[in-house]
């Protein structure tokens, strides 16, 4: 996982000024990941009902979760929709995603003004990245300054990546925490091998080819006998076998996954910590 510029870039000002005695805690909310999730839980057809439940709801699940977190910084990180760099590295990417309905589209910019008005909770959403771009960039500079725990709220597997750099990571529907025996007993393998997992395996969400042939339990496999995507490649490959060819034929579609399902850690906010103080 690339760690982009310092983490400093951009993310400035004090991040305990008011409450010295108290424990910083970052809360980051994937936010359409929560949106879409409750909008889709409703089987009911597109309509004006069906979108004003689904942004109530969600307006009430975000305010939960500041509740259960107590965040002392808080942000909530929005896709902006478009191409992105995967997209310029990858132009199948996400191509067989269904996009999203454009009546909740058309809402989300009232949806950013209630989050701030309702809940003082400041919301992006940066073209040419993914929210999990943002939620890494921010979430590192955090864990670089040691300024307490980060969490972030999100179902989104590959935020997993980021409990390897201190990050709590919660599934705010079940509610558990994903932490690294979830990984462990979800993928078979610790958090630092979970991006080689994933560039193996693919991820058919995404559209992420991974290798042909493998698969999540093959996957599984190559990692805890190889542990690394490179090892898998350079000392399984030259094997016989159907999988030992399957890894020569798409090494470079491996490496190229690895790419994908990594974060850019450099995206600058253009805010600063002072401006995620939750009450400011």
């Amino acid at each position: 996982m690339p760690h982009g510029t310092p983490l400093t870039t951009d993310m400035t000002g004090t991040a305990n000024d008011s409450t010295p005695a108290a424990l910083p805690r970052l809360l980051l909310i994937d936010g359409l990941n929560v949106v879409r999730r409750i909008y889709e839980a409703n089987p009911e057809p597109e309509s004006p009902d069906k979108l004003n439940t689904a942004m109530r709801n969600s307006l009430a699940s975000f305010r939960r979760a500041l509740d259960e977190h107590r965040p002392s910084h808080a942000l909530a990180v929005f896709d902006f929709g478009g191409p992105t760099w995967r997209h310029a590295l990858y132009p199948r990417y996400r191509e067989k995603r269904l996009p999203m309905p454009q009546m909740l589209r058309d809402a989300l910019p009232a949806f950013y003004v209630q989050l701030a008005s309702l809940l003082n909770l400041k919301s992006v959403a940066l073209p040419q990245v993914e929210a999990d771009d943002v939620i890494a960039s921010v979430a590192q500079r955090w864990q670089a300054r040691g300024l307490g725990p980060a969490i972030i709220i999100s179902t989104d597997k590959d935020l997993c990546q980021l409990l390897e750099y201190g990050c709590l990571v919660r599934d705010h529907f079940k509610p558990e925490w994903r932490d690294a025996a979830w990984v462990q007993q979800k993928f078979g393998v610790p958090v630092a091998a979970l991006g080689d997992w994933l560039a193996l395996a693919g991820d058919d969400s995404d559209d992420i080819p991974g290798v042909r042939g493998i698969g999540p339990k093959g996957a599984t496999k190559l990692i805890k006998a190889y542990q690394t995507l490179e090892r898998v490649l350079r000392e399984a490959a030259p094997l016989q076998g159907a999988v030992a060819r399957n890894l020569r034929e798409h090494a470079e579609l491996a490496r190229l996954s690895r790419q994908l399902v990594s974060f850019k850690t450099d995206v600058a906010i253009g805010l600063t910590w002072n401006a995620l103080r939750v009450g400011a």
